[in-house]
């Protein structure tokens, strides 16, 4: 089943709802008492069985060993993303790790256009470098880039060359794979990477009441199943590279829930720095769907 990536602007919303979900990860770790490689784990694990209602016998028996492997590689990714971002908070602010991790469009962009011939037209780098500027200034009096942040801030730019190839295999897997398989199976690659760096690092943890139960069960159904499971199904109807950019937006979404649940004062230098990430997306989303229609002509 070949995908049609038209980048419509419904997919794009999911994109961003996606986001919002996503967006609340950090929230939910910094809450877990547990290790946070160990919260991870359970992220993933408790993820499991949310997904079998929805999985299909057929879908799983029509997969080939090459589908499988690549399916298990993308959760092994994940499994980088969370080891490195998880335990960055340990090291670096939650708005310094939300930026740094999303950065994926710097390792997207270059490796589509090499590996899935995407086209990076001057207009939709513009839009690129439209959406930076406004994260940027959206930021800028809430991430601290200081020698004692060095080690998280290190963490997350590593995570997101992580998320960045998970992202990149997910999106050719959806040529031929459904998102709910491809969550169901790369949980497996996750869940094998995951115990064996517990193993030697940190040891297995088991949640002992409710308190530290939790957090883990709103990271598996909200951050896993709803953020990423979402994302991964909208891989299959729009571009990497466009689909990475809007992830870069997750800042937007960080501010506004400040702004709605913390009572955050929402400035003007705030509201600008939204509507030029927003207006970055927008020229970028204009022009791959502007390329899209030309190819079909």
């Amino acid at each position: 089943m070949k995908q049609n990536r038209t980048n419509d602007s419904k997919y794009i919303f999911l994109i961003f709802l996606a986001i919002c979900f996503l967006a609340t990860g950090g929230i939910f770790v910094k809450l877990c008492p547990l290790p946070p490689i160990n919260t991870g784990f359970y992220r993933v694990l408790f993820s499991i069985p949310m997904l079998m209602p929805f999985l299909k016998k057929s879908e799983l028996q029509a997969l080939n060993r090459k589908q499988i492997a690549t399916i298990v590689l993308a959760g092994a990714f994940l499994a980088g993303v969370l080891t490195l971002w998880n335990s960055s908070f340990s090291y670096t602010s939650v708005a310094n790790a939300n930026v740094l991790v999303n950065l994926t469009p710097f390792t997207v962009i270059p490796v589509s256009y090499f590996l899935f011939k995407e086209k990076m037209t001057p207009k939709f780098l513009f839009g690129g470098l439209v959406t930076l500027i406004g994260v940027l200034v959206l930021v800028s009096n809430k991430v601290s880039m200081s020698p004692d942040r060095l080690l998280g801030d290190s963490l997350n730019l590593g995570s997101s060359v992580f998320y960045a190839m998970f992202m990149i295999t997910v999106y050719k897997l959806r040529d031929s794979v459904t998102s709910t398989i491809i969550m169901f199976i790369s949980a497996f690659g996750t869940l094998l990477v995951l115990a064996t760096v517990i193993f030697f690092t940190e040891g297995f943890y088991v949640p002992q009441n409710f308190g530290e139960l939790w957090p883990l069960l709103a990271l598996a159904l909200i951050s896993q199943i709803l953020g990423q499971g979402l994302l991964a199904y909208c891989l299959g109807k729009v571009n990497a590279c466009l689909s990475s950019l809007i992830t870069l937006s997750q800042p937007v979404v960080a501010a506004l829930y400040a702004w709605v649940i913390f009572n955050e004062n929402l400035n003007l230098k705030t509201v600008i720095a939204i509507l030029i990430t927003l207006t970055g997306v927008y020229l970028a989303k204009t022009q791959t769907t502007t390329n899209i229609a030309h190819e079909k002509a």
